[in-house]
């Protein structure tokens, strides 16, 4: 299929996007990727999706192939919210669906919430909808680790020594069982760290993974998921940090929405069971 590859001007700067296009007819949909401050890197697999409809991934400003302010006045949501909507024109869809990545539900959901005229269908892929649920989530994962793990992560979180050595091993052990279980890990996934922003991701959310200190710290779409009126799709991992308990429980409150599990994954399942993942989506998709 036609790819088309490009910027596209927003507020802040210029924004990389890849349109892999399919004359189908069918509703397009548009990546969103985990964060903040990542990139649509890890999520190119999903390209595929393209076999049946036109896919549109981008990096969000600061990260990727995008421009990389150095302004932090520009990392809050409501400018992703407008970065997103900015795209959209730009592109010229009138009609879409979103399938987002953990932080990318956030962007999702408040995009949703601001914007519904559209947006045809949501994918909640291991869902970060509540940065309180999701920092209690995390207390619970820690503490299936092993004492010496624990002791690292908490001491770290504490002290504020999340940049010792002896964090940074600690944080990778947690990554191993709840982030991705893949062993050895691919080695595109190491590449393309070099797209990430750790800058942004300290700025919005904090310096790790488990406390949410940054401006992203009271986002809880809880108390609106019941106002969702569109065909809407919650996965997870097995193993997710964006934990099934928490994942049904969005759905559950979210009126006719779906839910699955991948059962041998953890929050990368498009990378840890890529067939499986693309299957249950192109699913729902047709629906």
């Amino acid at each position: 299929m036609p790819v088309q590859e490009g910027y596209i001007e927003v507020t802040g700067g210029r924004v990389w996007y890849e349109l892999h296009e399919n004359d189908s007819g069918k509703t397009p949909v548009i990546i969103l990727h985990g964060g903040p401050g990542s990139s649509h890197y890890s999520m190119q697999g999903l390209k595929t999706l393209a076999a049946e409809r036109t896919v549109i991934f981008y990096d969000q400003l600061g990260c990727g192939k995008s421009a990389r302010p150095a302004d932090t006045s520009l990392w809050h949501i409501d400018r992703f919210v407008q970065e997103l909507g900015q795209v959209k024109d730009a592109i010229g869809l009138k009609e879409f669906d979103i399938l987002g990545h953990s932080w990318g539900t956030t962007l999702a959901a408040a995009y949703y919430f601001a914007s519904p005229a559209g947006v045809r269908k949501i994918i909640f892929s291991s869902p970060c909808l509540s940065a309180p649920i999701w920092a209690n989530d995390q207390e619970k994962n820690i503490a299936k680790l092993p004492i010496d793990v624990r002791i690292a992560l908490k001491t770290g979180e504490k002290f504020g020594t999340t940049s010792t050595q002896e964090y940074k091993n600690a944080t990778e052990v947690f990554n191993k069982h709840f982030v991705c279980r893949l062993d050895p890990k691919p080695d595109f996934l190491n590449k393309g760290k070099q797209y990430a922003n750790p800058e942004v991701y300290n700025f919005m959310w904090g310096p790790s993974e488990f406390h949410v200190k940054g401006n992203l710290k009271e986002i809880d779409f809880t108390s609106r998921l019941k106002r969702i009126g569109i065909p809407t799709l919650f996965t997870c991992g097995r193993y997710d940090e964006a934990t099934p308990e928490s994942t049904e429980f969005f759905s559950s409150i979210t009126p006719g929405s779906k839910f699955h599990v991948f059962e041998e994954s953890a929050h990368m399942a498009y990378v840890e069971e890529p067939q499986e993942y693309l299957r249950i989506i192109n699913a729902f998709l047709r629906q």
